[in-house]
């Protein structure tokens, strides 16, 4: 039964977090910040802090304020949110059966996805290497949303879905 509440779940933190990344900096750019406000500044940046390394040359400025995430960082966000709400609706919460045989028979396709996903970001790293610019944040944001979509797709797929019971 608890295994069956982590699909929600993940879903649920996936989508809050992504809301909240555009969020907050508009709280920080209010005046006055009430105290559930202050809090939930302190909180987000921090755990931004702990994921991301928040440079403002590379993070979005929304409404005077920086992100808590970098905009590689933000598109992941975004791209997993996107999917985990696609498959999720696409596939409700049926039950599926998860045989070790079928898992060894999709290892090679869940790593070939995760890698094809990652190009996009890799190909904005070696280009930041190789010739010292930084590509526009929107180029290293849309270059993160497969990775991110990638990963919630298979951490989706790998967790049980909800029985339809009677």
């Amino acid at each position: 039964m608890v295994k069956a509440a982590l699909r929600p779940a993940f879903v649920a933190a996936t989508v809050t977090w992504a809301l909240l990344l555009p969020l907050v900096p508009f709280v920080a750019s209010r005046p006055h910040a009430t105290p559930i406000g202050a809090a939930l500044l302190i909180a987000v940046y921090a755990i931004g802090g702990a994921i991301c390394h928040q440079l403002p040359e590379r993070s979005y400025h929304l409404w005077t304020a920086q992100m808590p995430v970098c905009a590689r960082c933000a598109g992941i966000y975004a791209g997993a949110a996107v999917a985990a709400i696609v498959v999720t609706g696409a596939r409700g919460f049926q039950p599926s059966v998860r045989s070790p045989q079928r898992l060894a028979l999709r290892t090679p396709l869940l790593r070939a996805v995760l890698v094809a996903a990652a190009l996009p970001t890799v190909a904005t790293l070696v280009y930041e290497w190789a010739t010292g610019h930084m590509p526009a944040h929107s180029i290293r944001a849309a270059a993160g949303a497969p990775l991110g979509a990638a990963v919630a797709w298979m951490v989706l797929s790998s967790m049980p879905r909800r029985d339809a019971r009677k």
